[in-house]
Formats: structure tokens, C-alpha cells, sequence
């Protein structure tokens, strides 16, 4: 699990009404609400917060706020094993705050209802968060802005929050952008990546910039190559719709991974303030080299899970899966090979990873060295040094470890890899959380510097358009049993450059 950010001395965020479209929906009830509960738990809401749940079905107050409570109940803190019993006294606080609109998304009474509870709360501060299917983003968002909900006073912030996935392409992205920009300014924008809410992602801008050991390793002259992978143990479960439209590519490269690789590559921010970072961030993402269409080709792998066995239990291949067509064409495993194109990173490749019903539930940044000169050790048993990583685990173990070759003992010369680090769970008190907790508190607080400026998500759909071109002339998968690492192509994308993908785990 992930932990709440600790800022030095935070204070409660703002009193705020905060708007949940979507509020019947799964990312309300397993994430969002449990993170607001967490947020009050440590003191960082106003009393004066109004949650206030914007759906179609017909519900009250009262009734929603029950199903919210046996929700977080039953399903977070008991089967997530994070502790036994809601806090009476925390929900209470939520609970005074906590009111439902039933409304069409399409219909503009709804937003006059809107309008009526802001004018009612006692604040002009309001956050619209958009938890909703990505084909609302535009409508809801056009509806916000013909309502005048979106209008700042000098003691009165507005602003959207929008979930993934940000458009399907480059077109669309673009579109999206656009469509946002015209009701609203940029600093009003909160495009959100539940990655960038980790501690560990965090973690690693205050690893590279706070400990000058790693700034003065971390370019071409020292780091052969850089993984990172996303793997899960799960299928598409309940998703399948949305995953027949959508696919891994879409599903993670264009946000979580490049997300992941920005914070990685970037150069050091002239400050951390949300500009100058996001700037940096953007800037390293359209550094990516953009492929042509048969280079696109040669440097992914498109896979797809088939039926196969885990611990003795038999799972479906993704075509079994409900709500997929039996001839699917979707890819639910992808390799990427990218290059970024600047002083730092010219000449190391980025090999880029991410699959469903894989062996094992890991998230990863590998860091692979370059071997140190070893002529010393010629006419001996060492020949060729083995790699040497530095590997960040995001989840589930969350942590750093840093290889050092050490001479086993005894009168020959035999050496191993030893990992030097630590995993959060051993130095700090891991409270529970969603990974939530940090981007809305920092939402209600204005704080831009974890979400996506609109320049980050149009390079990073710039650099998947190739690919995405080259799998429209060309769908062919390559099929994996479930339960293995990918398929052979992916380790076949790493061997043709003599190098090999770090085991998971």
C-alpha cells in the first residue's frame, strides 16, 4: 500500500464543495471516498468540506451516505486487511458534509441544482471532479462552463479534475485540450495519474536531486539501459468493454509509464514548483524519438493472454473473458523500445513494459549500468561481469535496492550480486491509503505539481502515434498462457540489443 504525503506542517485544505460526478460508480466507492476518509483521519479537511454526489439514480442524502460507509466498511478496511472498524468519530465529520443531486450529465437543470448548492455551502470554492466515462469529459465539462460554475471570484477557486484516459489518440487528446481550454485556464485543469500519488514515484525526485551520488551517474556515460515495467496478476475482471476500446497501450504507456519514464529522465527543475517540474517533465517526453511507422513496428510487441494455469487454479484466456469478442484483436501485454533524444539520454534505450495475467503483481523502474573496466580480472574465473541495477519498486514492496559486486569468500575469485536499500515498511509508519490521498488534498489546496499539464499528455500521445499507426496496418498478437512474464517476443525485443529484462519480483 501507498502512504499519505507528509507535507511539513500542512494545514487543512480550504473549506471546499467538492462535486463527484459519477458518484454510484467503482472509483468513488473504492478510492476516492476511502482517500477523503484517510484525509480526515489526519486532520488535512475543513470541517467546511461538502462532498456532494452527482448521478443519475434516484438516492438521498442519507441513503447515499450509508452506502458510502458500508462500502468503505466492508470492502477497504476489512478485506484490504487495513483495520477493523470505521472511525465513528472521523465518519461523522465527513458524513455532515456529505449530499447527493440526482441529474442527467446532459441536462442543464442539473447544473442549476449545481449552482443552487455552491450558493448554499457558505464558500465559492468548488472542485468538480469528473469520475465519469471519458465520453462526459467534453459535455460535462462545455455544461460547466455555459452555467458559469467555472467563473473564479478574487476569494473563490473553480476547478476540474479529469481521469483517464485523456483522449484515445493524438487527435483526441488535442481535441479534449481544447475543449477544456475554452471554458477555463490551465491552472483550473487537474488531470490526474493515481501513479503520481505513490510515495515511491515521489520518492524519486527527492533520491536523484537530494543525494549527489546519483546525480553524477545518472546520464549515457554510466547507465547502459532503463526498465520499466507495470505487470499484473489480474485479467480485465469486470472491464471488458472498456478494454476491447482501449488495450494495454492505451490502458498505461501514454500516462502511467511515461509518467514513470519523465520522472526518471527529467532534467533537475530550476525550483519544485509545479511549473518549472511539469516543464521539465513535458520537455523529456517530447524529447522521445519519434519512430517511423516500420520503426514503430520493429521496436513493440503486441500480446495477448490465452487460457493457462496459476497455482494450480485455470484461467480464461482474455477471449473467454466477458463483454470480449471471441476474435478479439486487443492486445493486453505490450514491450516498447524509445529513445529520448538529448545530451543526457542519447544512445540508452527505454524498454517499456506492461501486461495483465502476468506471473507476478510488480511495478518497477530498473536502472541497468554499464559494466566497469575488468581487465584486472583477466585469467580468472570472472570473465564478464554480471549487470549491476538500481531497481525502484513502486508496489507492492515499496523501495530502492542498489547492486554491489562483492568477492565471495574463499581462495578463488567468485563474486555476487549483493542489493543494498531499504523498503519503506521498515523505516516508515505505513498508514493506509488509496495512492488518492496526496492528488486531492493537493488539489484542494491548488497544487499543480503532480498532475499532467496539457504540452505532457500531447507528447506523450505523439509518441505512442506511431505505434498506434503501425498496429492499424499491422494487428498481429503474440499470444502468452496466463501466468507467464509476456510473450517470448518481448524477451526477443531486449536479446536482438544483447540485453535482457530483469526477473520480476
Amino acid at each position: 500500500m501507498t502512504t499519505t504525503r507528509k507535507k511539513s506542517k500542512a494545514l487543512p485544505a480550504p473549506p471546499t464543495t467538492l462535486f463527484l460526478f459519477g458518484a454510484r460508480g467503482d472509483l468513488v466507492k473504492r478510492l476516492l471516498m476511502p482517500a477523503l476518509y484517510n484525509l480526515s483521519r489526519d486532520g488535512l479537511l475543513d470541517e467546511g468540506l461538502r462532498i456532494v454526489g452527482v448521478d443519475h439514480n434516484a438516492v438521498s442524502d442519507a441513503e447515499f451516505a450509508t452506502l458510502l460507509e458500508d462500502f468503505l466498511r466492508d470492502e477497504v478496511l476489512n478485506k484490504q486487511g487495513q483495520g477493523a472498524a470505521v472511525d465513528a468519530a472521523v465518519w461523522a465529520r465527513l458524513t455532515r458534509g456529505i449530499n447527493y443531486v440526482q441529474g442527467d450529465f446532459l441536462d442543464d437543470s442539473t447544473y442549476a441544482e449545481l449552482a443552487a448548492r455552491i450558493a448554499a455551502s457558505g464558500t465559492g470554492n468548488a472542485v468538480f471532479y469528473l469520475a465519469t466515462a471519458p465520453r462526459f469529459f467534453s459535455e460535462v465539462v462545455r455544461r460547466l462552463g455555459s452555467a458559469g460554475l467555472l467563473e473564479e471570484g478574487p476569494q473563490a477557486f473553480r476547478r476540474v479534475v479529469i481521469e483517464k484516459p485523456f483522449g484515445s489518440d493524438l487527435q483526441t487528446a488535442e481535441a479534449l485540450n481544447g475543449c477544456l481550454l475554452k471554458v477555463m485556464s490551465e491552472k483550473q485543469i487537474y488531470r490526474i495519474d493515481h501513479y503520481l500519488g505513490k510515495e515511491t514515484v515521489q520518492n524519486i525526485l527527492v533520491s536523484r536531486f537530494s543525494n549527489s551520488l546519483f546525480e553524477a551517474f545518472w546520464n549515457n556515460h554510466y547507465i547502459d539501459h532503463v526498465q520499466i515495467t507495470a505487470a499484473e496478476t489480474v485479467g480485465v475482471e469486470t472491464r471488458g468493454s472498456f478494454y476491447e476500446h482501449t488495450g494495454a497501450l492505451r490502458d498505461m504507456v501514454p500516462n502511467h509509464l511515461f509518467q514513470l519514464l519523465a520522472m526518471v529522465a527529467m532534467e533537475p527543475p530550476a525550483a519544485f514548483g509545479a511549473d518549472a517540474v511539469r516543464g521539465e517533465k513535458a520537455k523529456v517526453v517530447g524529447a522521445i524519438r519519434p519512430w517511423s511507422v516500420e520503426e514503430a513496428r520493429a521496436n513493440s510487441v503486441r500480446g495477448q493472454y490465452s487460457a493457462g494455469e496459476v497455482a494450480g487454479k485455470a484461467l480464461a484466456g482474455y477471449r473467454e473473458e466477458a463483454n470480449v469478442a471471441p476474435d478479439s484483436s486487443t492486445e493486453t501485454y505490450v514491450a516498447l523500445k524509445v529513445m529520448i533524444d538529448n545530451w543526457r539520454w542519447v544512445g540508452v534505450p527505454f524498454y517499456l513494459r506492461t501486461g495483465k495475467r502476468m506471473s507476478v503483481r510488480d511495478t518497477e523502474i530498473v536502472i541497468c549500468f554499464k559494466p566497469a573496466p575488468y581487465a584486472q580480472f583477466r585469467d580468472t574465473e570472472v570473465e564478464r561481469l554480471l549487470p549491476t541495477y538500481l531497481r525502484i519498486q513502486i508496489q507492492p514492496n515499496e523501495g530502492m535496492w542498489f547492486d554491489l559486486l562483492a568477492k565471495k569468500p574463499g581462495p578463488s575469485l567468485d563474486m555476487a550480486n549483493i542489493e543494498l536499500g531499504f523498503a519503506y515498511r521498515d523505516f516508515f509508519e505505513m498508514q493506509p491509503s488509496t495512492g488518492y490521498e496526496t492528488l486531492i488534498y493537493d488539489c484542494l489546496i491548488g497544487d499543480q505539481t503532480l498532475f499532467q499539464r496539457a504540452d505532457n499528455i500531447e507528447n506523450g500521445w505523439r509518441a505512442v502515434q506511431p505505434f498506434l499507426d503501425a498496429w492499424q496496418q499491422d494487428a498481429s498478437l503474440q499470444n502468452y498462457p496466463a501466468g507467464v512474464d509476456g510473450p517470448a517476443a518481448g524477451d526477443e525485443l531486449l536479446a536482438r540489443d544483447g540485453r535482457v529484462w530483469r526477473p520480476l519480483g
